[in-house]
């Protein structure tokens, strides 16, 4: 399996529960939902950080294209992960939600996956070896 699928399905997976959450509060407890949407995209950001710092750190060959490409399928997997799950849990929505989902929705989530991954790339980088070297 290519290094690049499990990372955008699982970000997609979680960034598109993420989606699912936030608005399953925001119809529930209203007041609740401003802050919480922000934390909810600091987890999506922070496992990005994490696990692009553990690739760099890994010494993974062609970790940026590892992560572009992980990013452009992470983008379309939240969107319709996010379009079912709002149908199943929050409000029924239907497929006229998809093609946004799909193109604006899309774009942001493989946006969001490849900064923060990149940012976990310089930091994996910047982190010393088991050895004591400095990767790359």
């Amino acid at each position: 399996m290519r290094r690049w699928l499990p990372r955008g399905l699982w970000m997609g997976l979680l960034h598109g529960g993420v989606q699912v959450g936030t608005d399953a509060v925001a119809v529930h407890s209203p007041g609740a939902s401003s802050s919480l949407r922000y934390i909810a995209l600091g987890l999506v950001v922070v496992a990005g950080v994490l696990w692009g710092a553990l690739d760099a750190w890994r010494r993974l060959e062609g970790p940026g294209m590892v992560w572009f490409f992980a990013a452009l399928v992470a983008g379309p997997v939240a969107g319709v992960a996010g379009v079912v799950g709002k149908s199943l849990v929050v409000d029924q929505t239907g497929l006229e939600s998809l093609g946004a989902a799909l193109t604006g929705g899309a774009a942001f989530t493989a946006l969001l996956v490849m900064a923060s991954a990149g940012i976990g790339l310089a930091l994996g980088n910047a982190l010393p070896q088991p050895d004591g070297s400095r990767s790359r």
